[in-house]
């Protein structure tokens, strides 16, 4: 027997056996079907039009496979319908009229299913749900039943409800039906066991779930949905964030290879001029040491003819001496005598010198190269400068954030320290301990901005973040959330980055620039006058908003009291 008719003959088990009261007759079912006339041609089994159909001594007619399965089933021999039992399981033969009828309903019902098909209302769709009562084209189903596990198209639904007196269960169509019924009662999934976390039957309440808690499906339903609608807001929250930080990450690439190839270019365009600087400078230097190695072969040369024309004539008087000597005549050698220049009128060599130190002249190429290097250097600081200064906005000092013992201008540009506290609104953001104050507007981007530190002895300056401890002792590093920079002692510099750089720096400051890239995680430095680096903080990471923060420090008894002055 097909699982449909597996069905239906449980679904008619539960009607007519278990629960005599909704037992039908033929005519009951007749007035339930009202003026369908084709329900007198479909078998209540199997809940489709008859194949070979029989009838009972009853007078009830069914498919024949379908009621010879329900006999071998039920063993009793009893009518579905009627209960009406038989001694002896009767002889079926099949009725030639009914079959004649059903043929001509078969042909009529094709048609009414094409025409429905035409019109594409039943038909079924790729992952729709199909009639599991329809044996050829499938339609889609309309229910499924969780006492039949059966979905049933808009006809076949009709009949179920008009047969079953609409008191089975009926769900929007599903597939596996199976899946909703207990495996150990058989019975229809209606609770949730909140104990063991699994979905049960009545009987099962009575069972191996006893004195366990439990709430309807429903009920459970609603509360795990509303759970699952949370959770599916907080993922939904951090796919946003990820996907902001995604194109964060993704604008920061674009930037970053932008100013690459602004680096590579500049980059270039120096190297090539400082390359073809040295060139030239080793193309002089050579130059250079083959002149003077020259003029010292040519003072030689010079030199070496001057002796060798003195050297033939001393050969030639010692010539004239040996023939002195050879002489045996006395008279002859004494009167010539007076006639010999014996030690011919010479240069004194001794004090002639021939080198060539080369001393100083490598020493005073590279000196010019470093001169060269030293004034592309400073383009390049210009430049940079000038690049970041593009990004230059109006910062003024947060009254509401400053120390009681510091005094704001009124245009909010300049402060300075007091001996005296000032009477001012108590406010958590306000510093409490440290002369400190911030400055607006808030950093979430590239900003920069310049501060006059002129006549000082001691100030920080730097940036902060927006949750930083304001009251009490403050420790300024960036792991506290400070990136800052101080002059202490008047001469002595630091980038407070936990440990402290000591900076050496070739003049005093008198006007700092501060740079903050906020995607990339920079904090910069530069003496706006010369146009220096100072020291940068890199590879930060910031995750809140940014504040400039100043403070210019205690008077120290007057030393230090001039202002600091926001110029930009």
């Amino acid at each position: 027997m097909c699982r449909q008719s597996e069905s239906s003959l449980c679904l008619l088990s539960l009607l007519f056996t278990k629960t005599p009261e909704t037992h039908l007759s033929n005519t009951a079912m007749s007035s339930a079907r009202g003026v369908h006339s084709e329900d007198q041609f479909l078998c209540s089994i199997c809940l489709d039009v008859f194949t070979d159909p029989v009838t009972t001594p009853c007078g009830h007619n069914f498919c024949k496979n379908c009621i010879t399965q329900h006999w071998d089933v039920n063993v009793q021999n009893q009518c579905p319908l009627c209960n009406e039992a038989f001694n002896t399981r009767p002889n079926l033969r099949i009725n030639t009229f009914i079959s004649e009828m059903v043929a001509e309903f078969r042909q009529s019902r094709e048609t009414k299913t094409k025409q429905s098909r035409c019109s594409g209302q039943q038909t079924s769709k790729a992952g729709e749900v199909l009639c599991d009562i329809c044996t050829e084209t499938k339609l889609k189903a309309l229910k499924s039943c969780l006492m039949c596990l059966s979905s049933y198209c808009e006809t076949h639904l009709e009949v179920h409800q008009k047969i079953t007196l609409t008191r089975h269960q009926l769900i929007d169509p599903v597939e596996n039906l199976e899946d909703r019924m207990c495996k150990r009662h058989d019975r229809p999934l209606e609770l949730f066991c909140k104990t063991d976390q699994v979905c049960v039957c009545q009987f099962c309440t009575e069972s191996h779930h006893k004195s366990h808690v439990f709430t309807p499906l429903e009920e459970e339903y609603e509360e795990k949905k509303a759970e699952l609608e949370k959770t599916e807001a907080e993922l939904q929250q951090m796919i946003q964030d990820r996907q902001v930080k995604a194109e964060k990450i993704k604008q920061l690439v674009r930037l970053s290879k932008d100013d690459a190839e602004k680096e590579i270019e500049t980059s270039v365009q120096l190297f090539t001029a400082l390359i073809q600087s040295a060139e030239r400078s080793l193309t002089q230097l050579i130059d250079t040491i083959e002149e003077k190695q020259k003029e010292m072969e040519t003072k030689a040369e010079g030199f070496i003819t001057e002796m060798e024309e003195e050297i033939s004539e001393l050969v030639k008087t010692r010539a004239k001496v040996d023939q002195l000597i050879q002489t045996e005549d006395p008279l002859q050698l004494l009167q010539s005598l007076p006639h010999l220049n014996t030690v011919p009128h010479m240069k004194d060599w001794k004090e002639v010198h021939v080198h060539l130190s080369y001393e100083g002249t490598v020493r005073t190429a590279v000196a010019q190269l470093e001169e060269t290097f030293s004034t592309e250097m400073k383009k390049l600081a210009e430049a940079e400068l000038k690049r970041v200064q593009q990004f230059a906005v109006d910062v003024t000092l947060d009254p509401d954030t400053a120390s009681p013992y510091l005094i704001l201008s009124d245009d909010g540009k300049q402060v300075k320290s007091s001996v005296i506290k000032m009477n001012v609104p108590d406010n958590p953001l306000r510093f409490t301990y440290c002369n400190g104050v911030l400055g607006k507007p808030s950093i979430l981007s590239r900003v920069y901005f310049e501060v006059d530190v002129k006549g000082k002895t001691e100030w920080d300056l730097g940036v902060a973040t927006e949750s930083v401890n304001r009251g009490g002792k403050i420790r300024l590093s960036p792991k506290n959330g400070f990136w800052t920079i101080w002059l202490r002692n008047g001469n002595q510099y630091r980038a407070l980055a936990g440990p402290s750089v000591l900076l050496s720096l070739k003049s005093q400051l008198h006007k700092v620039g501060m740079f903050v890239d906020y995607d990339r995680g920079v904090v910069s430095f530069y003496d706006a006058d010369t146009t220096d680096l100072i020291y940068s903080f890199t590879g930060c990471n910031f995750t809140e908003k940014l504040y400039p923060y100043f403070s210019p420090c205690n008077i120290d008894g007057g030393k230090n009291s001039a202002p600091l002055t926001i110029i930009t």
